[in-house]
């Protein structure tokens, strides 16, 4: 039974990358100690930072206690950082010249707060990372073909991301993809076309595969998106 999807962007030795699908786990609160099994590591060898929809980076350096944040960089080793999502957009990053490990939630609000954009921002100006040297991986999320939203959510975005091709009208609705709008910002940023791999499944579309917050109105599953450096 397939655990995991691992992103060829971040197939490095020395790297472990991969997002979570639905038959991982049954419920988020055990995703840590799932990984932990898996893995073979104790459970606090895997961070994930408490998500508000905000565009905070965390630096983790030493200790693990949660903090609030939707991104996460780390020169760390032997550490999983992570985010979980059921709709939002998971990316991983890894910046191959400074061994810096970064991991980002990207709702429609953090997507209008250019989270991505402040995590890339925060491993140069912490770590002196050039944007060349960093690949990317965007997960599994909720598509244009199903992400239905107001004016106001596409305008917020798009005052974030600049005009393209990641939303289209159907009257006064406005149907979105958050994936696309964080890769043109990621774009923005200076990191290679070449360098960013991007999942073209949608977690709404596929529900034997993915949780969807906005499919089951609610739900308490969550798939995530891990990486780390051994």
């Amino acid at each position: 039974m397939e655990k995991f999807i691992i992103p060829p962007s971040l197939t490095f030795h020395g790297i472990r990358a991969f997002f979570t699908v639905r038959s991982f786990v049954s419920s988020h609160n055990h995703v840590r100690e799932a990984l932990a099994q898996e893995f073979n590591i104790p459970k606090d060898g895997i961070y994930l930072p408490v998500q508000k929809h905000t565009n905070r980076v965390q630096v983790l350096e030493s200790g693990a206690s949660p903090e609030t944040a939707d991104a996460v960089i780390t020169v760390r080793k032997n550490i999983f950082i992570g985010v979980l999502v059921a709709d939002c957009v998971p990316i991983l990053l890894f910046d191959r010249g400074k061994a810096v490990t970064g991991a980002v939630h990207a709702g429609w609000r953090g997507t209008a707060k250019q989270i991505l954009k402040e995590t890339i921002q925060a491993m140069q100006d912490r770590f002196g990372s050039s944007p060349c040297d960093i690949l990317m991986a965007i997960g599994p999320s909720i598509r244009q073909c199903s992400y239905e939203v107001d004016e106001d959510v596409k305008a917020s975005v798009e005052e974030a991301t600049g005009e393209g091709d990641y939303f289209r009208r159907e009257g006064d609705k406005y149907y979105i993809d958050l994936s696309s709008a964080n890769r043109m910002q990621a774009l923005s940023m200076r990191i290679l076309p070449e360098n960013i791999w991007q999942s073209g499944e949608c977690t709404y579309c596929n529900p034997e595969r993915f949780y969807s917050y906005r499919r089951s109105m609610g739900t308490h599953g969550r798939q995530g998106g891990f990486i780390g450096m051994w």
